[in-house]
């Protein structure tokens, strides 16, 4: 029997996880009201509950329902896939740097992003008659299917190859090359016009997606959600080594690759629909599992809540730091990212725990 201090410190560890999970969503939610007031155009709590009962005049209404709502929504969805792609790759690939933007899933989005402007003509100086010009979601789509692209590039490597996780990301970062260098040769031949189209599209940008592309991403988060909350178990064991995964009954390579094809389909629909948005899905699982530790039955569900935070925060810095002029949030996610990723990779063999 475990003894009385070994209880002791269990009970404090889990009612410290319950704590976090308690203030992580009392937080998104005031960071919610707050997004909804903040911006170049001020609009009080009490205005803005007033508005989403309908009750406004049309220049408010039209601010929160049109403009306001969807980004916090965007960015509550966003953050919530491209996290729980993180946790879902760090644990699969047994390697702490994985992530949607490290494995060059990303980059894959904006070749694909790219290629659809310039030379499948989809971009706004297009003349194209042909159905391409007509294609609903015509670059969304493509990115999707760049981005995928990178990510079956990466599974064949991990089971055909058996590199190891370190080679894996060594992989990504090799396939982020190739990708950054194909989207510099479409730009280098492309017009004005579309190359700033391909720089915009990059940026990120939480406020580009329509009621309807937000129900997609919903509709294809609930039951992505669903499966990893389901294997969360089997996440425990198969972070533990495959040996032990194995032993337990657990079939590691059908959860390795279905985890990694479900983790890359949120990530590469999130990036598709609102630009390339960095290491979210780094940060996130990192800073929540400093919070609640690797246990993958709270890791999971917090480091989402986490993500969808720390993306609408900085998507809120982005419209009021220099408003009326609004940052593109993938600007803002580079800044906090790129330090997090370098004190990380300092941090190297301790990041497990």
């Amino acid at each position: 029997m475990p003894s009385r201090d070994t209880i002791e410190i269990y009970e404090v560890y889990a009612y410290r996880r319950k704590v976090v999970f308690v203030v992580l969503v009392l937080a998104l939610l005031v960071m919610v009201f707050l997004s909804l007031s903040v911006g170049s155009s001020q609009v009080n709590l009490r205005d803005a509950f007033i508005a989403l009962l309908g009750r406004s005049d049309d220049v408010t209404s039209t601010i929160l329902w049109r403009i306001r709502l969807p980004r916090i929504i965007g960015a509550v969805l966003a953050g919530w896939g491209l996290a729980m792609g993180g946790v879902a790759m760090q644990c699969i690939l047994h390697n702490p740097l994985a992530s949607p933007y490290t494995l060059g899933v990303s980059q894959g989005a904006a070749f694909g992003a790219a290629f659809a402007l310039v030379v499948l003509g989809l971009g706004p100086s297009a003349k194209n008659e042909g159905f391409l010009a007509g294609l609903p979601w015509g670059v969304s789509m493509f990115a999707f299917l760049g981005a995928f692209a990178s990510t079956w590039l990466i599974l064949f490597l991990s089971q055909r190859k058996r590199l190891s996780p370190e080679a894996i990301v060594l992989s990504g970062v090799a396939l982020s090359a190739l990708a950054t260098s194909g989207t510099m040769m479409i730009q280098y031949f492309a017009s004005d016009i579309e190359v700033a189209s391909i720089v915009f599209w990059t940026f990120g940008d939480v406020g580009r997606a329509s009621w309807s592309e937000l129900f997609l991403m919903f509709c294809l988060l609930v039951p992505t959600s669903l499966f990893f909350m389901i294997h969360r178990l089997n996440f425990n064991a198969l972070a533990m080594g495959d040996d032990v995964a194995k032993s337990l009954g657990v079939n590691v390579e059908t959860l390795r690759k279905t985890s990694l094809i479900m983790a890359a389909l949120v990530a590469a629909l999130a990036v598709a629909t609102f630009g390339v948005i960095g290491f979210i899905g780094l940060a996130a699982p990192h800073i929540t599992r400093r919070m609640t530790g690797g246990d993958h039955r709270h890791l999971l569900p917090q480091s989402c809540f986490m993500g969808a935070l720390i993306l609408l925060s900085a998507d809120t810095v982005a419209r009021s730091i220099m408003a009326p002029i609004v940052l593109p949030v993938g600007i803002v996610t580079s800044f906090m990212g790129a330090p997090l990723f370098l004190y990380l990779l300092i941090k190297g063999g301790n990041l497990r725990s």
